[in-house]
């Protein structure tokens, strides 16, 4: 078991983009300080609450500011950019984090991201264009040219070597390319079966622990159909994560601070939205007017004590059957910054000795090819 952290980056709506930015990069050293594995950071475009459109931006600050930490897009939504020049942007950054850097994509779930490219998502042209983008890519970094591909979305070219010396050139530093990992939400997950199919790091959003443990299940399809056999150690698990001393002061400053208030006003109101509630009960017949904040806090977050949180991780754990990686979900604590430092401090601390343990068996296909 290891811990990482995965933002939107969240921030409320009246923070300004720079002063949201700066809290990230604050946050990513404390991270990278105190031992944190690594870190993902979301793309959005038309979402206050989720304000930043260029996680390679925010990336390539972090990585000149840290030692350790893997950063990485988590994910560049695909769709919104030609595959070409995202190829040789993710390699370049590759090289500056001298080979810290992981590739997340995204296939991108927001109706108004949608709207503002002109991509109809209604239809899944959204996860088609992402398939094909990334195809694309890694055909980029992996394969010599010259070669001409033409698909549904985009037409590229690796030319040949034009005039003796101009010639595609950049690939990533890692070989062959930076780990990829994808994110997926809703049942039977597109992506998540893309995950098991190609080899990539799943990585379940902060759902109710009966749903996710379904997502497994999509990984493990997606791997026979190309004859793979997944690791249950490659799994990233997104959950809302707030440690304190005692388990009243974790609740206060969870579901009473800026945890509580953008799951108020923004996330609890979007997945009402797409008639996603569903993924946060823990039995069906839950009415969506009982999914509250106080009602996620008890059924889904991990907030309490450092005991109480090793006690709730292990709980998922099992539930699951499994994982490798808990991410910790980002908030904005810019009004009382030290509350959300002594959290991820004391997970590190005090609670990663008590779950370090739980390590899920290599499958014997794998561990006879190591």
């Amino acid at each position: 078991m290891e811990f990482g952290y995965f933002t939107m980056p969240s921030h409320p709506p009246e923070r300004g983009l720079k002063a949201g930015h700066d809290w990230d990069l604050q946050v990513l050293r404390w991270l990278d300080e105190m031992g944190y594995s690594e870190a993902w950071i979301g793309e959005h475009h038309t979402a206050p609450w989720e304000p930043h459109p260029s996680p390679d931006l925010l990336i390539a600050q972090a990585l000149m500011q840290t030692r350790r930490l893997r950063i990485g897009p988590g994910g560049f939504l695909l769709p919104y950019h030609h595959p070409a020049e995202l190829a040789n942007r993710v390699a370049m950054l590759d090289h500056l984090s001298e080979g810290r850097l992981n590739f997340g994509v995204a296939a991108s779930g927001l109706p108004s991201d949608w709207a503002m490219f002109n991509v109809d998502g209604m239809s899944g042209a959204n996860r088609d264009m992402t398939r094909e983008a990334l195809d694309i890519i890694l055909r980029m970094w992996t394969e010599e040219g010259p070669w001409h591909y033409e698909g549904k979305y985009w037409k590229v070219d690796k030319p040949d070597t034009m005039f003796g010396f101009l010639k595609p050139h950049i690939k990533p530093l890692q070989a062959p390319h930076p780990p990829i990992g994808v994110a997926g939400l809703s049942k039977n997950s597109d992506t998540l079966k893309l995950a098991g199919e190609r080899g990539f790091l799943p990585m379940s959003l902060n759902l109710n622990p009966a749903y996710v443990a379904s997502h497994w299940d999509s990984v493990e399809t997606g791997a026979r159909k190309s004859g793979r056999t997944p690791w249950r150690g490659d799994w990233r698990l997104v959950r809302e994560v707030f440690v304190a001393e005692t388990d009243e002061e974790a609740w206060r400053l969870s579901v009473g601070s800026m945890m509580g208030r953008m799951m108020g006003e923004y996330f609890l109101q979007l997945l009402a939205q797409f008639g996603f509630k569903d993924y946060l009960k823990h039995d069906p017949s839950v009415p969506d007017s009982d999914v509250t904040v106080e009602y996620c806090a008890r059924r889904n977050w991990i907030v309490g004590s450092p005991k109480t949180v090793a006690e709730k991780i292990e709980r998922i754990y099992h539930e699951v059957g499994g994982f490798g990686q808990l991410l910790v979900f980002g908030f904005d604590y810019v009004e009382n910054p030290e509350a959300w430092k002594t959290s991820l401090g004391l997970l590190q601390t005090e609670v990663l000795p008590k779950v370090r343990h739980l390590t899920p068996p290599r499958p014997a296909a794998l561990a006879a090819a190591q």
